[in-house]
């Protein structure tokens, strides 16, 4: 029994397909299914029913992976007690975020961490809050920023900042007119989301109830697609506030402030319990909140007075200007 054996069950397990799970595991199909099948002749069990359609997992086989990847967070553990004795600020962190997140924090966020630790770069993907979470759990990420709620078994979470939505809509749109607006204005309006699998579109149903009974939905792939086509006049729809304004404004569309109390997520960092480059991660940390975007509601540090450039304090709600 080896760890690449495990790490194999563990991705047929999860893909419940073999092709899928050896391109998972950077290997050909033919070795991993060997490498299944003799861990199966040297266990006298069987972990998978096959056939030409799918892979399933027998009940013996659940209980097999489930302690084959606590064996390999075992061993991922080693590595990183091993490198402890290292500077924990040195070496590439692997951080993920969501597609709602990665692009609008990540080009302050790099030089904010450069800033703070120069020999620890950051190595960033975005990805679909699932699919962080369980490359967070397989160690291929060292953290990830996700929206709450968010609670994952062995994993620790730590809240950074609070950010508003506004809603968007077109120039033209009669609602373009206005400072403000309530979320029960758009209720029966053709609402733009994102596609499956993005909590983005969950955080907006729950936030915003309104919006579901009677709207026609329509779906977007990125956030900047719900954007051009709220500009084509397909709809309207609803942005975190760091996607709308600055260099993300467009002519074409308005975006609006709710009246408060405003719509809202918060994000937060996680990060596997037993990790072992804590100050790694609280650098971090403390990089994001340093960042003080004027859309971004720090927790856990003061929020910084903002101002006009002629000195005089915005309007505190909300801090930042749309165009």
């Amino acid at each position: 029994m080896t760890l690449s054996e495990l790490r194999y069950i563990v991705a047929v397990a999860r893909e419940r397909h073999f092709r899928r799970a050896a391109e998972r595991c950077f290997v050909s199909q033919p070795a991993l299914s060997a490498a299944v099948a003799k861990l199966e002749d040297e266990l006298g069990i069987k972990l998978f029913e096959r056939s030409k359609s799918e892979v399933s997992v027998t009940p013996v086989g659940a209980l097999v992976v489930e302690q084959a990847q606590r064996v390999l967070d075992e061993a991922e553990r080693i590595r990183e007690i091993a490198g402890s004795g290292r500077d924990p600020l040195v070496g590439a962190l692997k951080l993920g975020a969501i597609f709602t997140v990665g692009p609008y924090l990540f080009p302050s966020l790099i030089p904010a961490v450069k800033a703070a630790a120069p020999q620890m770069p950051l190595q960033v993907e975005e990805n679909l809050t699932s699919n962080l979470t369980t490359l967070l759990r397989e160690g291929n990420l060292d953290a990830i920023l996700v929206a709450e709620p968010f609670d994952v078994p062995g994993i620790a979470t730590e809240p950074l900042y609070d950010e508003d939505f506004v809603g968007v809509v077109a120039a033209e749109h009669p609602l373009a007119i206005q400072n403000r607006i309530c979320p029960e204005q758009l209720a029966n309006e053709r609402i733009l989301r994102l596609g499956e699998g993005h909590c983005f579109s969950s955080q907006v149903s729950m936030l915003c109830p309104e919006l579901d009974p009677n709207s026609e939905v329509q779906h977007g792939n990125s956030l900047e697609t719900l954007r051009n086509m709220v500009a084509s006049g397909l709809g309207v729809t609803l942005l975190p506030a760091s996607a709308a304004c600055g260099g993300y404004a467009n002519p074409m569309v308005r975006c609006i402030p709710f009246e408060a109390p405003a719509p809202a997520r918060r994000i937060v960092l996680a990060w596997r319990k037993r990790g072992v480059r804590e100050r790694a991660i609280a650098t971090l940390a403390e990089a994001v909140r340093s960042i003080g975007a004027p859309w971004m509601r720090v927790i856990g540090a003061p929020a910084p007075q903002l101002t006009e450039p002629h000195g005089e304090l915005q309007d505190p709600a909300p801090v930042w200007r749309f165009v």
